[in-house]
């Protein structure tokens, strides 16, 4: 039986250092990063999303960021088949591919080799359902997606209004629920997957502190821009930090408010992540040394 290429990836909830833990093991270990984070495809949303800095990209060569504009889709469909093309180019220059994120669908679309429907976005369709979230609010969406499909419950994030969205647009062009449509395939690679453990509230203190660092360097100033070039109603904007900020510039809510929400929201959004990578097989690892560890000892 024909080895199967050995991947490793690095996972864990927002704000635990999966970026810093991911390039310093790729620098001691010869590898390259893939990233696996559903925003920060998006260019222009650098602050919003902690995206790696200048001086973090040139040390180590990374792929599938700033691929996107925030009014391009992007489905794990796509983000499947281009990390698949990034890893094989990697594994083809002999070093190690690290998928490196808190996208749960996405290191499983890749670890689990998934099947997703080949169904291309439908402009007018989605068009129709983003207006009924501005009108009718995300639950309303997650209801009519449950309605037509009730075991989406269980793998579709029903605070996830870009995912809401893309189910029932599935969903409805194929007459078919989505999740009789994700498949398995044969696994294409031999994965380790690590994770970052953390307590709740060390947790919890690294996102207080992140957010008033993003708040300080210009999320601000990140949003207006992002919102002047591109309009309110872009899928992307819904993201944590960009949502609130955007009800601040509203006059909604105040600066102080905003970020309270965005530490309120962030630490429920890290509960989600754990609750996914829980189902995953994932050796939780407290620091450097005890991922070194175990990198070693998948690559002999």
């Amino acid at each position: 039986m024909l080895r199967k290429p050995k991947i490793v990836c690095i996972v864990g909830p927002t704000a635990s250092g999966k970026t810093e833990l991911g390039i310093s093991l790729a620098k001691k270990f010869r590898g390259e990063i893939v990233s696996a984070d559903s925003r920060q495809v998006y260019r222009g949303m650098d602050v919003g999303t902690a995206k790696p800095t200048k001086r973090q990209l040139r040390t180590v060569k990374h792929f599938l960021i700033d691929i996107k504009n925030p009014n391009q889709p992007y489905t794990a469909g796509q983000y499947k088949k281009d990390a698949t093309a990034a890893i094989e180019e990697v594994l083809a220059r002999q070093k190690i591919p690290f998928l490196v994120g808190g996208t749960g669908l996405y290191v499983s679309a890749v670890v689990n080799n998934l099947n997703f429907p080949a169904i291309k976005p439908n402009r007018n369709l989605r068009k129709k359902l983003e207006r009924q979230l501005r009108v009718h609010g995300l639950n309303y969406l997650f209801g009519k997606l449950t309605a037509l499909d009730p075991e989406a419950a269980y793998i579709v994030d029903p605070n996830n209004s870009r995912r809401v969205i893309r189910a029932l647009e599935v969903t409805l062009m194929t007459k078919k629920p989505f999740t009789k449509q994700r498949t398995r395939g044969e696994k294409q690679y031999d994965a380790l997957i690590l994770g970052i453990k953390i307590s709740g509230p060390r947790l919890h203190q690294r996102i207080a502190t992140r957010t008033k660092l993003m708040m300080n360097d210009g999320l601000v100033n990140e949003t207006k821009q992002l919102v002047k070039k591109y309009g309110y109603r872009r899928v992307p904007f819904d993201a944590i930090g960009y949502r609130e900020v955007t009800n601040h510039l509203k006059g909604r809510i105040t600066r102080t408010q905003a970020e309270q929400e965005i530490n309120k929201n962030t630490r429920r959004f890290a509960k989600r992540q754990m609750t996914w990578f829980r189902k995953m097989p994932v050796a939780w690892i407290k620091d450097d040394r005890e991922a070194e560890k175990e990198i070693k000892k998948f690559l002999k």
